[in-house]
């Protein structure tokens, strides 16, 4: 296809790369080699984190993917035909290289019209959720899914596609190893999971003071903390109330999971100010991706109204601080003039989600939503502010 011209640079703040078989285990320590297992299950492959089968991603091989982009209708109208979300999902393609590979991947945003992008990894999002009692496992397999990004795809392939590792904070001391690891080796960004932190003492909060040297670490190496959709757990808690299985299944209808599908990430913001570690880490750069915005002015109400209550329980305004100091990357179909409104226009982030089904075939597209903006303020979102906050 030929690329859209458009009169400034893009940087895509959410692309992704689908993971071979060998992602999570090439590189894992022998002692942990039955952690994870491909399996057959009635001719199909699936992937088992200690034994237990995981439908989370439905198709861990990625030999086939959703289309790129298969899920705008849905998106944009809604169902109103009631299908089911296979029908919604459509006919799924062959995985192609550019989905496996820098140097096709870079051809294929050429293609695109993007200049540069963060790439997220796809079967990450499953792993820490399913090891939660087992921090040092946690940390092994990250490792070894780290090493695997940088082996394949490098954290900095030609200043233009920058590879996101994910950072894992059960053991500090074992965060900043990985921390340090990943920035010497060049990246420019990592991924944070927005959830409580696993721990051998359970789950607790990234932002209490416990997890100060690891922000101080972040902070004072300029890196992005990305807190990226992912799978927070909170399947657990719903299963508490319709009885359904503990894990969130991409082909199975939930409303009430979808009622509540922003309280993993409002959590997770409302955490940064509640526990403090955004005011104690001024200098601290924090982007949420792939979360959308609707849980944003909930929040800020609510934090507001708890701000004017109790404003002894906070280092600071909490409204002015998320405001001020959170990134956003909207999706596509969402108000982007009023968000920039709320949090200023410096702090929105264009993020097209290729190529999974629920982002945009054409990234480029994503200009349309911001005809209500002027053209200084589209080139902000489509590249300029993610470009500031990495360096490039």
């Amino acid at each position: 296809m030929a690329a859209r011209e458009l009169p400034f640079p893009l940087f895509d703040a959410d692309n992704h790369l689908y993971e071979t078989e060998e992602a999570l285990t090439k590189y894992l320590p022998k002692q942990y080699s039955k952690a994870i297992q491909y399996v057959q299950v009635n001719g199909r492959t699936k992937i088992a984190i200690l034994g237990q089968i995981s439908e989370y991603i439905p198709n861990p091989t990625f030999e086939v993917v959703a289309r790129p982009g298969a899920m705008e209708e849905y998106f944009k109208n809604g169902n109103p035909e009631g299908k089911s979300r296979r029908e919604i999902f459509g006919k799924p393609i062959k995985s192609v290289p550019a989905f496996r590979e820098p140097g096709p991947r870079l051809e294929l945003m050429n293609e695109l019209g993007i200049q540069r992008s963060l790439m997220f990894p796809t079967l990450a999002s499953l792993v820490e959720e399913r090891m939660r009692h087992d921090p040092e496992l946690i940390h092994a397999v990250v490792h070894s899914l780290n090493q695997w990004l940088d082996d394949v795809w490098s954290f900095n392939y030609k200043d233009r596609i920058f590879t996101v590792p994910v950072i894992s904070l059960p053991i500090v001391d074992k965060a900043i190893e990985e921390l340090n690891w990943v920035y010497e080796r060049g990246a420019r960004a990592i991924l944070v999971r927005p959830a409580p932190v696993p721990g051998f003492k359970g789950l607790r909060s990234f932002a209490l003071p416990e997890f100060d040297p690891f922000w101080k670490r972040a902070s004072d190496l300029g890196v992005l903390v990305a807190m990226h959709s992912s799978d927070s757990g909170y399947a657990r808690h719903q299963q508490e109330w319709d009885g359904s299985s503990n894990e969130m299944l991409p082909f199975v209808t939930n409303t009430f999971h979808m009622v509540q599908e922003w309280r993993p990430v409002q959590d997770a913001v409302a955490s940064w100010v509640c526990h403090g570690a955004l005011f104690r880490h001024p200098e601290l750069k924090v982007a949420v991706i792939e979360n959308g915005s609707a849980w944003l002015q909930p929040l800020l109400n609510t934090l507001g109204d708890v701000y004017k209550k109790a404003p002894e329980g906070f280092l600071g305004d909490p409204v002015e601080a998320i405001r001020t100091r959170i990134n956003i990357s909207p999706f596509w179909e969402e108000d982007l003039k009023e968000l920039s409104e709320v949090i200023g226009v410096e702090r929105v982030l264009f993020g097209s989600d290729y190529p999974h089904p629920e982002g945009l075939a054409e990234p480029t597209r994503y200009v349309d939503e911001l005809g209500k903006l002027t053209q200084d303020e589209q080139a902000k979102i489509m590249g300029g502010n993610l470009a500031n906050l990495v360096g490039v």
